[in-house]
């Protein structure tokens, strides 16, 4: 098969490059191909006695159960509208602060404010709930203390959940603007500098030269990005919104999610069945849009689909 000869090809070729992969192999097979068995527990009854394999049949009994508790349709579309938010949110946000790190002269302090950008990464959002519970806190919180200060009423904002779709919104924002910076970054120093030169001898402003130079040059960044995000666009950041909301129920209208609305399940019900049909729910549901927006972008721009 050609398929095969071209492997032994390339093995006797790269034979250092590929054992450098092999790590990277082992780890996918075990983390990510070898759980793919406990799919089979989606259609079981799971007794603890018989284990994963041996427990009995149940059919589509698992689904049944996400479907008929009547949060499926709130937490899908919370899950959905959340990331598409994020999509754009994010994208937007990165790009112009890539931008402007690029424009940014002095070495030393480019260096700086990216560094500091890409702190908020490594904060744990355990880190994070803490910081916005002592700004937003009702008795105690800094924002009511400064309302308080100035003659103004202190505000709940624990009970408002119209406001923490932008929290929440900001809060991702915030956390994952400096990595994928960075991603937007090293895409405009890939950019030939003979095209922004050339545009500075027919006259171009920077306004331009970011118009009709970095901007177009991002264009397959920007699409593979956000093919990856709509991969993902039926999962919630479970540590993103359980650690902001927890179990405050006054805010589950908005903020609720398929997998916090799936673990609170979990804790009071022990079905780990209909967990595992969830979770395989999603998985189908994320690939069909993938695939689908993927296919999309091949028809009208097939130099920058994902496959």
């Amino acid at each position: 098969m050609r398929w095969l000869q071209n492997l032994r090809y390339d093995i006797r070729k790269n034979p250092a490059l590929l054992l450098m992969t092999l790590p990277v192999i082992m780890y996918v097979v075990v983390f990510c191909y070898l759980p793919m068995s406990g799919i089979v527990l989606a259609f079981k009854q799971f007794d603890y006695s018989e284990g994963i394999f041996g427990s009995p049949w149940c059919g589509f009994k698992n689904f049944r159960f996400f479907f008929i508790s009547g949060q499926a349709a709130v937490v899908m579309r919370n899950t959905v509208l959340y990331n598409i938010a994020f999509i754009i949110v994010n994208n937007i946000v990165e790009i112009t602060v890539a931008i402007f790190i690029s424009e940014i002269g002095g070495k030393w302090f480019k260096k700086i404010t990216q560094g500091a950008m890409f702190l908020p990464t490594f904060i744990s959002w355990v880190v994070v709930s803490a910081f916005v519970y002592n700004i937003f806190s009702y008795d105690f919180g800094a924002f009511n203390h400064l309302l308080r200060s100035v003659g103004g009423e202190p505000v709940d904002i624990y009970s408002q959940s119209t406001l923490w779709v932008f929290i929440i919104i900001f809060l991702n924002s915030w956390k994952h603007v400096g990595y994928g910076s960075v991603v937007y970054l090293a895409a405009i120093m890939g950019i030939d500098a003979e095209i922004y030169e050339s545009a500075t001898l027919d006259g171009a402003g920077e306004l331009q030269k970011i118009r009709y130079i970095t901007l177009p040059c991002l264009k397959p960044t920007v699409v593979i990005l956000v093919i990856m995000g709509i991969g993902d666009i039926f999962r919630g950041d479970f540590d993103l919104f359980y650690q902001m909301v927890g179990t405050n129920s006054l805010l589950f209208n908005t903020t609720d999610v398929i997998d916090t609305f799936v673990f609170r399940s979990l804790l009071f019900s022990q079905e780990y069945g209909m967990s595992a049909a969830v979770g395989l729910f999603q998985s189908v549901l994320c690939f069909a849009f993938l695939t689908a927006t993927n296919w999309v972008i091949r028809r009208v721009d097939p130099e920058n689909s994902l496959y």
